[in-house]
């Protein structure tokens, strides 16, 4: 039920449109798929996320299975009725909480022991069972269960964790029930373009839906992960999407873009925004400052998001100021 067209390509670097069609809608790409970690992107209304032009969604599977738990979720009709959001939408398997609760899980060859961050209670991730919570979850893309390790590690543990990763894909294929649900495979590697490519091959002989780049942006310098991109975006099968996971800063989007990159999710954009900092045409700005108290130009004089149409930074920095939530929602509006 996913189909993916690629519409349009430049003829000097990798950089493509495309166009992928969902149960729920298409969306063009290159894609930015704002964060709804636990159904919510934080701030915003559904026709706000709309109206920036974002046309697909992410939500994490982690999180929705601790509250308010996948059979509330799957009672309400699937996370599209749940959470009032018609477009597609993608749920990540819990594969980053992997990396991110580190000091809460121990990992074995079978799954992930989690101490749940709420109330310590004992949670247990395996790629099958992960399966079985996103195909109820009902998401549009559904990415497979993963092992991310953190930057630096050394070789021994990254090819440790792309071997974890290899297994847990097949048994989510394999486990993967619902026709109407595209499932994603996530190639790990760290930085070791040996590992790198050996996931990919084992990944690419499972004929996944679509490809993603995982393990990133977890600690490495910039300047190395565009490396792997540059040299890993496209070697991803050229007729499936390639999807770049948790990178979000302006400059990154466009260079990975460059390298093939057609879909993209992150925090930044609403973590930024709610800490009165912006992006853009100009580089990062932080409306708190002092400079911006007589400023009554909007945000960025190129953009015509809701925000830049109708507020200036003087306005926005008074609200950062006050404490009032209008800021934080009209930052996030237009990061």
């Amino acid at each position: 039920m996913l189909n993916f067209t690629v519409t349009d390509t430049d003829n000097t670097t990798n950089a493509r449109a495309g166009r992928v069609e969902t149960p729920h809608g298409a969306f063009s790409t290159p894609a930015f798929m704002p964060v709804g970690t636990r159904g919510s992107v934080k701030g915003l209304l559904p026709e706000s996320i709309s109206g920036t032009g974002s046309e697909i969604i992410l939500a994490n599977t982690y999180h929705l299975m601790l509250r308010p738990g996948v059979g509330v979720v799957e009672s309400a009709g699937g996370l599209h009725e749940f959470i009032s959001w018609s477009g597609p939408i993608l749920t990540d398997s819990g594969g980053f909480q992997v990396f991110s609760l580190a000091e809460l899980r121990q990992i074995d060859d079978e799954g992930v022991t989690f101490n749940s961050h709420i109330d310590g209670q004992k949670i247990r991730l395996d790629p099958a069972g992960v399966i079985k919570t996103e195909n109820r979850l009902g998401a549009d893309i559904i990415m497979a269960f993963d092992e991310c390790p953190a930057w630096p590690v050394d070789f021994a543990q990254a090819e440790q964790a792309v071997n974890r990763t290899v297994r847990w894909a097949r048994v989510c294929r394999d486990v993967h029930k619902r026709s109407d649900q595209g499932l994603f495979g996530i190639v790990q590697g760290s930085l070791f373009p040996d590992l790198r490519e050996k996931c990919l091959k084992e990944l690419v002989k499972l004929d996944f839906a679509g490809y993603a780049l995982g393990g990133l942006s977890v600690g490495e310098g910039p300047g190395e992960r565009k490396e792997i991109v540059d040299e890993f975006a496209p070697m991803l099968p050229d007729n499936k999407p390639r999807y770049l996971m948790g990178v979000g800063r302006p400059v990154d989007i466009l260079q990975s873009v460059s390298a093939g990159v057609d879909m993209f999710d992150c925090v930044i954009p609403t973590r930024n925004g709610r800490n009165a900092q912006a992006f853009t045409s100009k580089g990062v700005i932080k409306l708190r400052n002092e400079k911006f108290k007589f400023d009554y130009s909007p945000v960025d004089e190129n953009c015509e998001c809701y925000c830049c149409r109708n507020f200036t930074k003087s306005y926005i920095r008074h609200l950062f100021l006050v404490s009032e939530m209008l800021g934080p929602i009209l930052l996030s509006i237009h990061n």
